[in-house]
């Protein structure tokens, strides 16, 4: 009489990996909003499919039958007698590569359990120090008036736009309300900025306006700045830059989507 082979689940490095790589992606886009530091709220419920899919494939790969350990121990049995048919060096060698591949494969799985558990933070004033992004208007000329009432919220966006190529400046004597992250040069110099996000963070670009007359604070804090526009050349020129007079500094949480959308 025969009996059924009986499935087991047998932990493999392998296996183990796409989980925790399942888990980490489940993490970031079903239990938290922590996803919107890398991707646009749109692509949530691909990364919610994403990790459900490599949970499943991870348990799978861990599915094993006993006729299967059969088999491996069928293997082991032959390779020992060959083995011993070469001398106890051979044999050993064996033993040795046998034993030792599977414990470097687990190694495999410390970098996923360290994004499951620790994932990495959004880009902050490093990235917007080295890729200073102009997002401006197609060409110099009039903006539309800006909403009635004193201060304007503006994103970073908008207000460089504004600050670059308004001919009609439609920010003059308007009190300004922006939010941004605190960025410096090496020269004193400092900015609020923010990234600007098109599809994911790998092609996001920086959005930095200078503010003047307030002290700045730590690198990477969020602030709200309310001040006044302050011009600094031509529309469309070389020397028309974002600028704000700061009549007040600030500090705020940071949002959970740090980002700008086109």
């Amino acid at each position: 009489m025969t009996t059924r082979p009986r499935t087991r689940l047998r932990l493999r490095p392998q296996g183990v990996l796409l989980i925790l790589c399942g888990a980490a992606l489940l993490r970031i886009a079903l239990f938290s909003e922590l996803y919107l530091r890398y991707v646009k709220e749109g692509l949530r419920p691909y990364l919610v499919i994403s990790g459900v899919a490599l949970i499943v494939l991870g348990l799978v790969g861990m599915i094993g039958r006993d006729e299967d350990e059969d088999e491996h121990a069928a293997h082991d049995e032959g390779a020992a007698e060959t083995h011993a048919g070469h001398g106890q060096d051979a044999h050993a060698g064996h033993d040795h590569d046998h034993t030792r591949n599977p414990r470097i494969a687990w190694l495999l799985t410390a970098p996923a359990l360290a994004l499951l558990l620790f994932p990495p933070p959004a880009l902050g004033s490093y990235s917007a120090g080295r890729e200073e992004a102009r997002v401006a208007a197609q060409g110099t000329g009039t903006f539309p008036e800006l909403p009635a009432g004193d201060p304007v919220d503006l994103t970073l966006g908008a207000f460089a736009s504004r600050a670059e190529w308004d001919t009609g400046a439609s920010m003059k004597n308007r009190t300004i309300r922006l939010t941004g992250f605190v960025t410096r040069d090496d020269d004193g110099t400092w900015y609020i900025a923010r990234l600007l996000v098109t599809c994911c963070a790998a092609d996001a670009q920086a959005l930095k306006v200078e503010i003047r007359d307030a002290d700045a604070p730590a690198a990477d804090a969020w602030v709200t700045v309310t001040g006044t526009w302050h011009p600094t050349g031509k529309p469309g020129s070389d020397a028309a830059r974002p600028v704000l007079d700061a009549a007040s500094v600030k500090r705020v949480p940071a949002p959970s989507d740090p980002y700008e959308k086109r």
